[in-house]
């Protein structure tokens, strides 16, 4: 039986995010938190457990896994099997959100609390080799903490390529996930015991024949999207090259106009090759800067 792979979202939230594998999720959480010097949890809540209504071919299903902690930490888990670049920005704008939703119109800031990010990554992403960094908000020269609200964590899988299964430790958890050989799996279940019950809710997703099915049409749209974000940064290259222009007939010419002509050229251009892809007029806005009422206007010329 050929095991469904857990880096696909559908499946990491299947595995950590039901409410019958919380104490699956809560040893996970707390090797994480282990390194980065912070105190185990005894208690965690699910804010968007698993449900069949998380449908994989849905674009606006949520396979990230919110969790608070007894004291109101808010936890993001993200699982990224491929690279949708921009991660810094992104891990950021979404942080911001969670963050800031907090609060109602005329809430006090003491109500703000930590919110936490953990993104894991199937590709290498910082230019160091530790698969686990962790980031804060302090100051440059003495260390002093500003404010402990904002936690990042990158957990890179590729890096842990030459790992053996560790005594104890987050390592075993990655290990799991990458799932690549699994005649390893009785030394990480004896070093880590809470992934006994991983490796089981695992096997049986891969023995449902409906899961399977949900798991094919997952694996289907997360590689069109690769293939979208990977088509949309080719493009981007070639708008820098459009920008480049732009900005050289500008000095050649001695007008502003130039360098704008070339920013907007490049964008239409982009638009006209993803509306030629059929893809939505709102997505092509998103990765253009163009107004819908521009993209429409391209559309009917």
């Amino acid at each position: 039986m050929e095991l469904l792979d857990p880096r696909v979202d559908f499946v990491f939230k299947r595995i950590f995010g039901s409410e019958n594998n919380k104490d699956v999720l809560m040893h996970f959480l707390n090797r994480v938190f282990a390194e980065a010097g912070e105190p185990p949890l005894t208690e965690i809540i699910l804010m968007n457990p698993y449900t069949d209504k998380d449908a994989p071919q849905d674009k606006q299903s949520i396979f990230d896994i919110y969790a608070k902690t007894a004291s109101g930490k808010l936890i993001d888990i993200e699982m990224q099997l491929f690279n949708k670049y921009q991660m810094e920005k992104r891990t950021l704008f979404y942080w911001s959100k969670r963050y800031a939703t907090q609060l109602e119109e005329g809430d006090d800031y003491q109500k703000l609390n930590k919110c936490v990010t953990i993104n894991i990554l199937n590709y290498s992403f910082l230019p160091n080799d530790e698969y686990h960094n962790v980031f804060h908000l302090r100051e440059d020269r003495t260390g002093i903490s500003l404010c402990d609200d904002i936690e990042v964590h990158f957990l890179e899988l590729p890096k842990l390529a030459d790992t053996p299964p560790t005594h104890e430790g987050l390592a075993n958890w990655l290990l799991f996930l990458k799932s690549e050989d699994t005649s390893n799996w009785e030394v990480l279940k004896m070093n880590e015991p809470g992934l006994g019950k991983a490796m089981e809710t695992l096997r049986f997703l891969s023995q449902d024949s409906e899961a399977r099915l949900m798991y094919e049409a997952r694996q289907k749209y997360l590689h069109d999207e690769a293939s979208f974000f990977a088509k949309i940064k080719a493009m981007s290259e070639e708008a820098a090259k459009g920008m480049e222009f732009g900005l050289a007939k500008g000095r050649e010419e001695g007008i502003a106009e130039g360098r704008d002509e070339g920013k907007e050229a490049a964008k239409r251009e982009i638009a006209r090759e993803l509306l030629e892809m059929n893809l939505e007029i709102e997505r092509i806005a998103k990765a253009t800067g163009l107004t819908e009422a521009e993209i429409r206007k391209l559309k009917e010329n």
